[in-house]
């Protein structure tokens, strides 16, 4: 595949801003991807606390809106099962022929995670409702 992109941790925080664009002279802001952007979450459970998703999007803008999807479906995925928080382990974007894919992973918790990339799955979830970002 082309254009193979690691997100560090740090991506995983943008997730929350992945919505802003950065403004300057003569930047010009592109539009949010539209709701049929969004193709769909594949989940595979790992482990008992360890879960995979696989998000697919056309149109879009760069990696950081992969990284926002996945973590929209993680925070859903852990409210469903019956947990409160997720954390970022690890997001691979790739593209090609304007679909790109992410292959995201998130451990999910009961209890508030430690690490950098923690999540607070209502909160998330509140919040990709209001950037019109699909959840699981």
């Amino acid at each position: 595949m082309q254009g193979a992109y690691h997100l560090a941790a740090a991506l995983a925080l943008a997730g929350g801003v992945a919505g802003c664009v950065a403004q300057g002279p003569g930047a010009t802001a592109r539009a949010a991807p539209s709701p049929d952007a969004y193709l769909g979450v594949e989940t595979r459970l790992l482990d008992d606390e360890l879960v995979n998703f696989i998000v697919r999007m056309d149109g879009a803008r760069e990696p950081a809106d992969l990284a926002a999807y996945a973590r929209c479906a993680a925070a859903q995925y852990a409210l469903i099962r019956g947990y409160g928080f997720a954390r970022h382990v690890r997001t691979n974007v790739t593209e090609e022929g304007g679909v790109w894919l992410a292959d995201a992973v998130y451990t999910i918790s009961s209890a508030l995670p430690r690490g950098v990339s923690q999540i607070d799955a209502e909160v998330v979830v509140a919040d990709c409702a209001n950037k019109g970002i699909p959840t699981v």
